[in-house]
């Protein structure tokens, strides 16, 4: 059973909206700044800080309303008049508690920037203080979209990659007990005959587990590690088919520090087997690893019969291998297949980097 990663689902859920203390420190530099720039404008901070800390917490009234309320409910469900009308009574209220609790606790001169006669509560005083709220109204829901709208992405981007590291997981299994099945059943061969090679089977088959177990679930391995595994399978070939087989394993190139994909070569080895025998009773197998100008170039050339040419190419295998290939290196890959003259050949190209 594969077993997804909850950590990663529930860091998602956590980003789904913006932390509390990102909204504490943008009121308090909010507040500040409104404070030092109507200060600066009236000479006079201490009437700036006062003034301010009755407008500020019908700031945060009228913005959470609108945010948490109007929006959801009225202007994304489209409903325009309503979310309009909602959103001008509101500014309605809010006009009329901050000009009134200025007036009452801190200055009868509520609007000391007007020029002439511009009397507070007038018409001209509504209209400056409803402008400089939905400026406070469209800051707060331009921030509130923005990052909504980044959280969203990133949300997009790490489901995405945690579907294709669960569809990688899924492929990977595909391959363990296709090839396990397939090793059981030429130990159990072997020790109906009684032969004195089943305990090597069974030796080779430990390692395998070892490798599937400890190894094979990590992201990336040592190109050592997995020649050494698919080596190993070409023993377990031999142990079963004896002198029918002639195999060869060929490295160019300096491999110490190259990583690959676990399970990414075993597939092409293993089709070899399945199809190379078919209608001929013996098969050639070459092996090769070259890795040149950051490239991995990897061979699999296998002799095959008549009736094992039509079908070299189907299995769980290889379609298995293709799909991997797809999500790990999107297009920077090349796989070429052929068959020509009873030899079946694939070669695949990626980066080591």
């Amino acid at each position: 059973m594969l077993k997804t990663d909850k950590n990663v689902i529930h860091e998602d859920v956590e980003e789904k909206t913006i932390k509390t203390k990102y909204h504490i420190y943008f009121w308090m530099t909010y507040f500040l700044f409104n404070v030092i720039r109507w200060g600066s404008y009236f000479n006079d901070y201490w009437y700036s800080f006062r003034s301010n800390l009755v407008e500020f917490p019908l700031h945060l009234v009228i913005v959470y309303f609108n945010i948490n309320y109007l929006i959801p409910n009225y202007l994304l469900k489209k409903k325009y008049t309503m979310y309009v009308t909602f959103l001008l009574l509101s500014l309605g209220v809010h006009y009329v508690v901050r000009s009134g609790l200025n007036y009452w606790l801190i200055t009868e001169n509520i609007w000391p920037e007007a020029q002439g006669e511009n009397a507070p509560f007038g018409l001209n005083h509504i209209i400056a203080v409803v402008l400089g709220e939905l400026y406070v109204l469209a800051l707060t829901f331009s921030i509130k979209i923005s990052v909504d709208f980044i959280l969203e992405r990133n949300k997009t981007q790490q489901l995405t990659a945690l579907q294709y590291k669960t569809e990688l997981q899924y492929l990977k299994a595909q391959i363990q007990p296709h090839f396990f099945f397939n090793t059981l059943n030429n130990l159990y061969a072997l020790t109906i005959q009684k032969s004195s090679k089943a305990s090597d089977v069974v030796v080779k088959l430990s390692e395998f587990m070892q490798y599937i177990i400890y190894d094979a679930s990590k992201k990336k391995v040592s190109l050592i590690q997995e020649i050494q595994y698919i080596d190993n399978y070409i023993e377990l070939e031999n142990i079963r088919y004896g002198n029918q087989i002639k195999t060869e394993i060929n490295i160019v190139g300096c491999i110490d520090d190259v990583l690959v994909t676990p399970l990414l070569f075993l597939p092409f080895v293993e089709n070899a087997f399945k199809h190379g025998f078919k209608d001929t009773g013996e098969m050639s197998l070459l092996v090769s690893f070259e890795v040149y100008n950051d490239t991995l170039i990897f061979v699999s050339e296998n002799s095959y019969g008549k009736e094992a040419s039509s079908n070299s190419k189907n299995g769980i295998g290889i379609k298995n291998v293709e799909r991997r290939l797809q999500l790990l290196y999107n297009e920077n890959y090349e796989l070429i297949v052929s068959n020509d003259n009873n030899l079946y050949k694939i070669t695949l190209k990626i980066p080591t980097t």
